[in-house]
């Protein structure tokens, strides 16, 4: 587990030197990062950011990244105006801070996203997926939210959630071996769960030797081997966006 000190790994990795080729629009009480592709379609993706916020470049890249796959893609501010963590901040407050930031409280949010993509961009097919606090928001989401298709949730935070397995749409669930922040454990419990009550199409991997965020926070020029698992990761992601939307 992540000690007292470093309660979340998230500044392990890199903030990409990268600048976005969507735009920026006012979606109700919501700012938003949207990308579309060059041709229509009605599939969209609502991405759902880490604790650096909807701003940060790397979030970004794979927004478009997915665009490029033929999603409308939409990274909303979930913090809602609030301030993403930064690198200087204090740990010490970040149990503070994350009171005021539930990942399992962007209901209303989601709804006022999911209004726009079906009356704004034609959207009838929609999917979720979402890094570390993001990705726990897409559990709960797949708990909860009948309105979406399927969701990949990468290394979110088992914890944050209590014991609820019944997942209402198909799941994708990444995790890196060696996160310090999610211990093998309660991904081996997490699946125990899902087996005997989830109803739905699933699928939990865990990437060898991978550290938490590795795939949106490492660049790939700088470990060599660490590069073919952030493309399984990323293609494994697309690939299951793919069979759901």
């Amino acid at each position: 587990m992540a000690n007292e000190l470093r309660p979340c790994p998230c500044d392990i990795g890199d903030r990409f030197d990268y600048g976005g080729r969507g735009q920026e629009v006012q979606v109700e009480h919501i700012k938003a990062y949207v990308c579309k592709p060059p041709a229509s379609t009605d599939k969209a993706v609502i991405v759902i950011h880490d604790i650096f916020g909807w701003q940060l470049p790397n979030t970004r890249y794979i927004a478009d990244m997915l665009t490029t796959n033929g999603y409308i893609a939409i990274c909303p501010d979930f913090f809602v105006g609030q301030e993403a963590w930064k690198l200087s901040n204090d740990w010490a407050s970040f149990s503070d801070w994350l009171k005021t930031r539930d990942s399992g409280k962007i209901d209303k949010e989601v709804d006022v996203v999911l209004k726009y993509l079906r009356e704004q961009c034609g959207a009838k097919k929609i999917g979720v997926v979402g890094f570390c606090w993001g990705g726990a928001a897409v559990q709960h989401l797949m708990l909860k939210n009948p309105h979406l298709k399927t969701g990949v949730s990468l290394y979110g935070v088992i914890r944050f959630f209590d014991d609820r397995s019944s997942l209402l749409h198909p799941t994708f669930f990444i995790f890196a071996e060696k996160d310090d922040v999610i211990p093998l454990e309660q991904v081996t419990l997490l699946e125990q769960k899902l087996k005997q009550n989830c109803k739905v199409d699933y699928e939990v991997k865990i990437y060898p030797g991978q550290t938490h965020g590795f795939v949106h926070r490492k660049r790939e020029d700088i470990n060599p081997q660490d590069k073919p698992y952030i493309d399984e990761g990323r293609k494994d992601m697309i690939n299951w966006l793919n069979k759901y939307l």
